[in-house]
């Protein structure tokens, strides 16, 4: 088994033996894209926070049907050693320049692949080598100063994403915009769709120079769902902060004394429906999925009572003892509500709106016209959720995620069953999974008919970290694939599927690439 293995797109990626136990089933080939932070001290300049190291990606190519599995590793490069906060005059106003450190995740765009952070710049890719190629400002194509890591796509290709427009001509608002997947007039090949980028939809910020920090948001098949919660960006804070040498966690702020406001908008009218709806204040990281049933709007989401989270990460805690002694002042719970899409106006004062048999959430109308929120409590210690992504704004049954308790540190891989409300898991002693990412089986019927892809690290120097495979209807693993290199915790990724490689110039075919993304791979066609 060879492993290829390269620290920098300027250095050959060397192979190096791997051991793999078990088998990968045949039918599954393509790369593994996986990203996170990974670098956090360059020459004298350290990092205070996890989230604030420098972007490493790497990747897993599994291909000829016998268990051959490549490994590679490449930092994200960057226009200079740390970008930071740069404060710049903008018209009449200051406005931050955000970090170029693409860490987060990756995205699919026409046919290519980007790295992203949280802001308006992202780094396009070569997703078989990890070449980093040339960075991206979203300010050429749409007014955003931040934009999600976690766009959603249809059928298509077409990417929707959200992101805050700050203080511009006076206003700060959030704003939804779409890439078409494809935009053949254009001569230059795969650099078209951003150029057509068009702003779908803008909601106006409750502040100013405080706006709401989000990481995802949710879609149906007709409907858009955002959350203005109360953990806020400091714009002022973030202005100076690239002078002061603090991280982006020390600009952010809960307010528990706030509401969380649901906005929904419709994507056929492109403008937020006009009933107004909020919950109790929480932070919430990342949304799992939503869909329609009966006149009423139905979403998940992964939901903290404080942001505990963002503090715990801060290098200074994490040492030999951060598992023991790091706890959550609030544990990540699993949270469906229910929002009524045409509400009776004649209806009583404390009444519920919401009468589906399947679910105990609940909107209660005031007399402010108001509409409150109150979800159903499903599941207690899940993060980084994914989904089978063709059940995407549908109704759905599972949801593949990690194990997180009081600890932020992922200990199982489990797969949860909202009808049944039960689980399935895998866990090994000393390690910690990485997000579990589905691929469906050729053909499938079911909804986790496939397999699970999880990178795993160890605590245990003895134990080298390696590709989980499970099979996602019994959870049983298939097969590991052990590397013998420094492998970091990451945070996301998607798997593009194929098996027509171009090993010369060292790329997949145009129709494989357009099957990848964010939280998967798309339904074969």
């Amino acid at each position: 088994m060879d492993i290829l293995f390269g620290r920098n797109k300027k250095e050959q990626l060397e192979p190096v033996r791997a051991r793999v136990t078990g088998k990968i089933p045949s039918w599954l080939q393509g790369i593994l894209l996986r990203n996170g932070p990974g670098m956090h001290t360059v020459g004298e300049t350290k990092y205070n926070h996890w989230f604030d190291g420098l972007a490493l990606l790497h990747s897993f190519t599994i291909r000829d049907g016998k268990s051959a599995v490549c490994f590679a590793l490449a930092a994200v490069t960057h226009d200079r050693k740390w970008r930071g906060l740069k404060a710049f005059s903008y018209l009449s106003h200051t406005i931050p320049d955000f970090t170029d450190n693409c860490l987060i995740n990756i995205m699919k765009c026409g046919e290519d692949c980007y790295a992203t952070t949280e802001t308006n710049y992202i780094r396009r890719i070569n997703p078989l080598t990890l070449e980093t190629l040339e960075k991206v400002d979203y300010r050429k194509y749409v007014a955003v100063n931040v934009a999600t890591s976690h766009p959603h796509y249809d059928a298509t290709g077409n990417v929707l994403n959200i992101g805050t427009s700050i203080v511009d001509k006076g206003k700060t608002k959030y704003v939804i915009f779409k890439i078409p997947a494809t935009a053949p007039e254009d001569g230059k090949k795969g650099r078209g769709p951003l150029k057509h980028t068009e702003v779908f939809c803008s909601i106006a910020s409750r502040s100013l120079l405080s706006p709401s920090y989000y990481h995802s948001f949710g879609v149906t098949e007709n409907y858009v769902v955002f959350l203005e919660q109360p953990f806020r960006m400091d714009i002022l804070k973030m202005a100076t902060a690239y002078i002061r040498g603090v991280s982006w966690a020390s600009c952010l702020a809960f307010h528990g004394e706030d509401k969380t406001y649901i906005h929904v908008i419709d994507q056929r009218t492109r403008k937020p429906v006009l009933s107004k709806f909020y919950t109790d204040p929480m932070v919430v990281f990342h949304h799992v999925n939503a869909y329609e049933e009966d006149g009423c709007l139905v979403f998940d989401v992964i939901a903290y009572e404080d942001s505990s989270l963002y503090q715990l990460f801060y290098l200074a805690h994490l040492n030999e003892d951060f598992e023991e002694n790091s706890r959550l002042t609030s544990v990540p719970t699993l949270k469906r509500f229910a929002v009524p899409l045409h509400v009776d106006k004649d209806a009583d004062v404390g009444s519920n709106l919401i009468k589906l048999a399947s679910t105990t959430a609940r909107a209660l109308k005031e007399k402010d016209d108001q509409i409150y929120c109150q979800p159903e409590l499903l599941c207690k210690g899940l993060e980084l959720p994914r989904i089978n992504y063709a059940y995407n704004g549908k109704p759905y049954r599972y949801v593949f995620a990690a194990e997180v308790q009081w600890s932020p540190i992922p200990t199982k891989v489990i797969k949860y069953d909202l009808l049944t409300k039960s689980s399935l898991s895998w866990g090994e002693a000393h390690c910690w999974p990485a997000e579990p990412l589905f691929v469906p089986s050729p053909g499938a019927r079911d909804e986790d008919d496939g397999i699970i892809l999880s990178a795993i690290v160890s605590t245990d120097p003895q134990k080298l970290p390696f590709l989980l495979v499970l099979d996602a209807k019994t959870f049983t693993e298939l097969a590991r694939a052990s590397v013998d290199v420094d492998m970091h915790l990451d945070l996301h990724g998607l798997f593009i599927p194929g098996a027509a490689w171009d090993v010369e110039k060292q790329t997949p075919s145009q129709e494989e690439q357009g099957r990848a993304v964010d939280h998967g791979v798309a339904p074969r066609t």
